[in-house]
């Protein structure tokens, strides 16, 4: 017979295997940027929203996608609360917050660079927790 506190644990780790197999986290986080706090991806580089964009939909293609890259998901990525998966018109797969598609910006070097606020218009924004 297993001692009780062996047993615990082996039911906690199981548990844990168990959840963390259907536990999905978010695609980015928040984080201080040069223009406050933003959703930064997992590299800590800002995330911007695009004001073309429809709903749910990236109008930012070609050379704009270069300039712009889009938050990727995995084909089977899994919408939960804020987030959402949007598919881009070459059929792969995009992360939005709150129905916005999010992006990073080429010119941003490092870290916590937000050079693309305001960009085109005023057009591209830092994305907001």
């Amino acid at each position: 017979m297993a001692h009780p506190f062996l047993r615990a644990a082996l039911v906690a780790v199981a548990l844990s295997a168990a959840t963390g197999a259907f536990a999905q986290t978010a695609p980015a986080k928040t984080a201080e940027t040069s223009k406050g706090m933003a959703l930064v991806d997992s590299k800590g580089m800002t995330l911007y929203t695009f004001d073309k964009d429809a709903a749910g939909k990236s109008v930012c293609n070609g050379q704009c996608a270069t300039n712009w890259p889009p938050l990727m998901a995995s084909a089977d990525a899994q919408a939960s609360g804020d987030w959402t998966v949007i598919t881009r018109d070459d059929g792969k797969k995009q992360w939005a917050y709150k129905g916005k598609p999010l992006y990073t910006w080429v010119k941003d070097t490092k870290a916590g660079d937000a050079t693309g606020d305001g960009v085109a218009n005023n057009t591209w924004h830092v994305a907001q927790p």
